[in-house]
């Protein structure tokens, strides 16, 4: 293991001397994804609660076929099945991107990410206690001020826990990414692998970078919680 560390230490963690590899790219998918997919979410959650069937309903529909369908079938249908697609092969701009297996990849796990954490934030929006809303509406706060301070910082206190799951969950499906011939940690694993024929090694260093990393992930997540959450705790003191 330690010769295969001195050889292919640095393609593991962030570069093959020509492309960013291993970590350094499955972060980088991580964070992008979890990054546009959180944001997106966040609108969808509130058209998710809409009393407006023509809102609610595609919202609905989209999460539910995300989470119905492994992640690994939706990135095949992606990157294999979309690009067979005319309308796809006759545009310029859609044919190049979806020939990246890259663009794929970020395309697919953005996708699915949204549609947990749309759920996420659209049930911790309906847990916000009225009361809270019913004294913003009060002091004069419109629709968007009740969204933009109570509604959704409080949402995202009530979401946090089952949203650093969501992010441990995706950092472990990075590990997909190789099917789309995306080098990142799991490729270059597959790569020392077939170089060496030594299965345990390759994918067992692979394993103890994902178990580090989610450590870490794990830890700040824990520190958020407490201190997004430290009232709670707070109060529970007093009320002993």
């Amino acid at each position: 293991m330690i010769e295969i560390l001195q050889d292919y230490w640095k393609a593991l963690l962030w570069s093959d001397g020509y492309n960013i590899t291993g970590l350094a790219i499955t972060l980088w998918i991580l964070v992008l994804c979890v990054t546009l997919g959180g944001m997106l979410s966040l609108v969808l959650a509130v058209g998710r609660n809409s009393q407006n069937k023509l809102i609610k309903f595609p919202i609905w529909l989209y999460t539910y076929i995300f989470r119905g369908t492994p992640l690994y079938v939706q990135l095949l249908i992606i990157y294999t099945g979309i690009y067979t697609l005319s309308i796809v092969k006759d545009s310029y701009f859609l044919n190049e991107f979806f020939r990246n297996g890259l663009n794929c990849t970020i395309l697919a796990f953005t996708l699915n990410t949204c549609a947990y954490t749309t759920e996420f934030f659209a049930g911790a929006i309906r847990n916000v206690p009225n009361g809270e809303i019913e004294a913003a509406t009060a002091l004069g706060f419109n629709r968007v001020q009740l969204y933009r301070y109570i509604i959704l910082p409080r949402a995202f206190r009530i979401a946090l826990p089952a949203y650093s799951n969501e992010v441990i969950f995706m950092l472990h499906s990075t590990a997909l990414a190789f099917t789309a011939t995306v080098p990142d940690l799991m490729k270059i694993a597959q790569d020392i692998y077939a170089e060496t024929y030594q299965p345990f090694h390759a994918f067992g260093i692979a394993a103890v970078i994902y178990l580090c990393v989610s450590f870490t992930l794990i830890l700040g997540f824990r520190k958020l919680e407490n201190h997004l959450l430290a009232y709670i705790q707070t109060s529970n003191k007093k009320n002993q």
